[in-house]
């Protein structure tokens, strides 16, 4: 797995934690200095500082896109 080198911001289409705001997302793009990050199921975007991100692991992906399919399965009509 590629990593970004310290000080460059995740390329858009990584998968990073906001660890500001606990929260993971998809980096959609670059606005400023800013980091635009939308969540790993759709949504609306957010800002993030490029210096409070963190790369997920393949397993920590999993994991998130795991809890987010459990999420939605609870509110399913039945």
């Amino acid at each position: 797995m590629n990593t970004p080198e310290a000080g460059t911001p995740p390329p858009p289409g990584t998968a990073v934690r906001d660890t500001a705001r606990d929260r993971v997302g998809i980096v959609m793009g670059h606005e400023g200095p800013h980091l635009q990050l939308r969540p790993l199921s759709g949504g609306r975007e957010w800002d993030a500082e490029p210096g409070q991100v963190q790369p997920l692991t393949p397993a920590e992906l999993l994991h998130a896109r795991l809890a987010e399919v459990n999420e939605r399965s609870r509110f399913r009509p039945g």
